[in-house]
């Protein structure tokens, strides 16, 4: 007989092929005892089969694509221990209260699985239970109170789901519950002071509608490490002796209504990493014990009523990586010591009270991304070392009272995005070499006294911001910056004038004898120019008797017609079409008519960091090959720092110039938009699940994602891609923070990890740019607002019918029919799925995929 030799069975199908289960697995095999077939194709319903296999004692059906409901047949397997059947596109149906007679299962993963409807009474039968596991549902209703019948239950995973009503007080009886987290559902009341007589290492109730004080109890837990109450209405102070019974390393109770000085002891073992308590009404002064906590690495108590000055052996912590101060009322100077945090990323101050000068010691922090100390009483002059910080993107030092000349050796700031110096007493003139920086579009320098000429390099820029309001400026505006975006920050500064803007006084006629002092001057420099050269090439052709020509290391990785003959002399300004943080990019016709993209990567200073995206395009794109994936042609180097790669033609350029740029027509269409996303979707799942090692590309956002002339996407840009190993323990990840801002995942302010949900993250601001036609960070979004908090914060609607008002979102410009809305709105709950903040709750791309196609499934049928 077969069915007496089955004991265990596991499939590991082709990825590509969608399988009906029925067929597989007849009756006669009963004595299956494992059954696990994870990770794979198979659609339609659970057989009816499996309900008569008495011995099965596993059952994974894990990433699938079942599409029936969970059957209740299932309460049939007697022998069964574990139940697994997350991440599954059940048809929304109920928990069957069958499974509560399987008083032998150990492990119910029912995640992600479309349950609806309230958690029967029945779930505290399940006296052998450790694992209860069904989080990011849309269960209802209040939590049973015979769930305090799992005596075993080791873990409890509710989280993200619609639960109402008390905690009970019944919880209290877990008292083999290591690990709770109900969080982001709509939970109510006073927590019980039983909950602190459980021996919890994590309890996670975030977003939710708690109240009243945090019960003291918890203080008591010796066993607590993990501790996340944020998103909630409590009120009162902390337990006064938090941290001084455990070993506390995480610790979230933001956005509530808390008071009172902060606990001292919450590091008393020297073991926690995170501090977030932000948006709350905390005051008094920091407790010195903060200054001897090395272990912490994040810091974030923005927007409280802290006050005094700051210990001095606060700011030398050397693990710090994230320290957010904004909005308090901290006072005091900044100290040169803070020189020692060299893992330090985000550096936010601004809002405070704290005066004297700059320290110098800020130079020293080469890991600094974002730097805020704007709004305080600083004076003197800004130390000229900070333009040394090659990896800051945000300079915010306005409105303090800073003197003297703007910083001008720019050299190392390649990753700039924002500089914002206005309301200072900054003078000299600004610094043409400003144009240098490739990736600034915020460029504020209002209210100061700046002096001189408007630079006409600054044109090079590709600024979505620029003001140099209130200064004295003088002489003629140059014609480029005629735009409105310019003229509105060109204001307020008497002494410009324009020859053709109407908006500035007519510029005085030259005196004749400076314009023939002009020309006799150019002209005596070019006869003497002329000389050198000529002396040069006399004493090259002597010594040499030929002309130099480089020696190129060329690569092909297609068949292709061209040499680096057809490429470099054509590397010129007049085919310059786009310029970024890696290089500049050239459009290059070849002799046969047709063009090619060829990227010229920055040489020079630059050229350590070039040559890493130099070899990583080579190492990604030179051995992948992905419809979806744009195609790297061609690389060549040479010993002048020379390196160029070549790629195919993309005629429409970046979806992020033709959508917030150009405004092409064709995108008018959602149709456009919704293949614009699948197609990087599939790119992106492509790398993640299909590439061995699976690969990062950790730049993902609308400028990476190439349109050909039929607006077929294609993901680009590699240069800081990387691949995943598999190491002992999961997968290993980058410590380099990488990516773009607007784009980066908020784990990463607090981990400083790079994974695969960080693109999914990435892919998801993709997506509802697509949607609302808006930058990440576009300034109609409003101050300190980006678009992921602005669609979950403002577009969210009090209609229980109607979750999110899509039409308030959506980008006017689209073309929209009645069935383009629905589409809209399940892209975007794809969109939300992808950005949620904890990266555990994010689909992968392969899953991204499938919801985007099931979509569109769904609106043909």
């Amino acid at each position: 007989m077969v069915s007496s030799l089955v004991v265990s069975v596991t499939f590991t199908l082709s990825k590509t092929f969608h399988l009906d289960i029925t067929i597989w697995f007849p009756s006669e095999f009963s004595a299956i005892r494992v059954l696990d077939l994870s990770y794979n194709n198979f659609s339609g319903d659970i057989p009816a089969s499996f309900g008569r296999f008495p011995q099965l004692k596993v059952l994974k059906l894990v990433s699938n694509l079942f599409s029936g409901i969970v059957p209740s047949f299932l309460g049939n397997l007697s022998a069964l221990r574990n139940l697994e059947l997350g991440y599954n596109p059940f048809k929304e149906g109920p928990l069957p209260w069958q499974l509560g007679n399987l008083s032998k299962l150990e492990t119910l993963y029912l995640s992600n699985a479309n349950l609806i409807g309230s958690i029967p009474d029945s779930i505290g039968n399940l006296v052998s239970l450790k694992n209860l596991d069904l989080s990011s549902n849309y269960l209802s209703g209040e939590i049973p109170k015979s769930i305090s019948g799992l005596k075993n239950v080791e873990q409890i995973e509710l989280f993200n789901n619609n639960l109402q009503g008390e905690l009970p007080e019944s919880l209290g009886n877990l008292t083999s519950l290591l690990r709770m987290d109900l969080g982001q559902n709509n939970l109510t009341g006073k927590l019980p002071h039983t909950i602190g007589s459980l021996c919890l290492t994590s309890l996670r109730l975030n977003e939710n509608l708690f109240y009243g004080e945090i019960p003291s109890s918890l203080a008591l837990n010796p066993n607590l490490r993990h501790l996340a109450l944020f998103i909630n209405n409590f009120t009162g102070k902390l337990p006064q002796h938090l941290g001084l019974n455990s070993d506390l390393e995480d610790f979230d109770v933001s956005n509530n209504e808390l008071t009172g000085e902060l606990p001292k002891h919450l590091c008393q073992r020297k073991k926690l990493q995170s501090l977030v308590i932000f948006n709350n009404k905390f005051s008094g002064t920091l407790p010195a014990q903060f200054g001897e906590c090395h272990s912490l690495t994040v810091i974030s108590m923005e927007n409280n009523e802290l006050s005094g000055e700051v210990p001095s052996s606060f700011w030398i912590h050397p693990g710090f990586e994230t320290l957010k101060m904004q909005y308090n009322r901290f006072s005091g100077s900044i100290s040169n010591s803070i020189s020692n945090a060299k893992r330090l990323a985000k550096l936010q101050l601004q809002g405070n009270n704290f005066s004297g000068m700059l320290p110098i010691g800020i130079c020293e922090l080469d890991r600094l991304m974002k730097f805020d100390v704007s709004k305080n009483l600083l004076t003197g002059e800004v130390p000229a070392c900070i333009t040394r910080l090659k990896k800051l993107e945000f300079l915010r030092l306005q409105e303090n009272m800073f003197t003297g000349p703007i910083p001008s050796n720019f050299s190392f700031w390649h990753e700039l995005t924002e500089l914002n110096l206005s309301y200072n007493q900054f003078s000299g003139t600004i610094p043409s070499q400003l144009s240098y920086l490739p990736d600034l579009t915020y460029l504020d320098l209002s209210m100061n006294s700046l002096t001189g000429n408007v630079p006409p390099e600054l044109v090079n820029l590709e600024l979505s911001e620029f003001n140099a309001y209130g200064n004295k400026l003088y002489g003629e505006v140059p014609y480029v910056f005629s735009n409105p975006v310019f003229l509105s920050g060109l204001r307020g500064n008497p002494g410009l004038c324009s020859p053709v803007i109407k908006e500035f006084p007519p510029c005085p006629k030259q005196r004749p004898y400076s314009l023939i002092a002009v020309i006799i001057f150019a002209a005596c420099f070019l006869i003497f120019m002329g000389s050198v050269l000529w002396f040069l090439k006399r004493k090259f052709i002597f010594f040499n008797g030929k002309s130099y020509k480089p020696s190129y290391k060329t690569t092909n990785f297609q068949i292709v017609g061209f040499s680096e003959e057809d490429i470099v002399p054509f590397l010129t300004r007049e085919n310059l079409i786009g310029s970024g943080s890696s290089g500049q990019v050239y459009k290059v016709n070849l002799k046969n008519g047709e063009f090619v993209a060829a990227k010229k990567l920055w040489g020079g200073t630059r050229k350590l960091d070039t040559e890493s995206v130099f070899k990583s395009e080579i190492e990604i794109l030179g051995r992948i090959r992905h419809a979806n994936i744009v195609k790297l042609l061609f690389s060549c180097s040479a010993d002048d720092d020379l390196m160029v790669l070549v790629y195919e033609y993309m005629e429409k350029g970046s979806l992020g110039d033709v959508l917030h740029v150009n405004k092409c027509e064709e995108l008018r269409e959602w149709s456009t938009r919704f293949n614009i996303a699948v197609g990087a979707a599939q790119g992106l799942a492509y790398l993640h699940h299909d590439c061995v090692p699976p690969i990062l590309h950790r730049d993902v956002k609308s400028n990476n994602i190439l349109l050909d002339q039929d607006f077929s996407p294609y993901v680009a840009d590699f240069g800081l891609a990387k691949t995943l190993k598999h190491e002992e323990g999961g997968i290993g990840a980058m410590s380099r923070i990488a990516g773009s801002y607007g784009y980066i995942a908020p784990e990463y302010g607090y981990t400083l990890k790079v994974t695969e949900k960080g693109d999914v993250y990435s892919f998801g601001v993709v997506l509802m740019e697509l949607i609302t036609g808006k930058r990440p960070n576009d300034p109609s979004l409003g101050d300190n607002m980006d678009i992921v908090k602005w669609i979950t914060e403002t577009a969210f609607s009090s209609a229980e019918d109607h979750p999110i008002d899509v039409a308030h979102i959506i980008d006017p410009m689209l073309n929209l029919g009645i069935c383009d809305y629905e589409e809209i709105e399940n892209v975007l709950n794809v969109a939300l799925l992808c950005t949620t903040s904890f990266p555990m709750n994010r689909p992968s791309m392969r899953r991204v995929v499938e919801l985007l196609k099931e979509h569109k499934l769904a609106r043909h049928n």
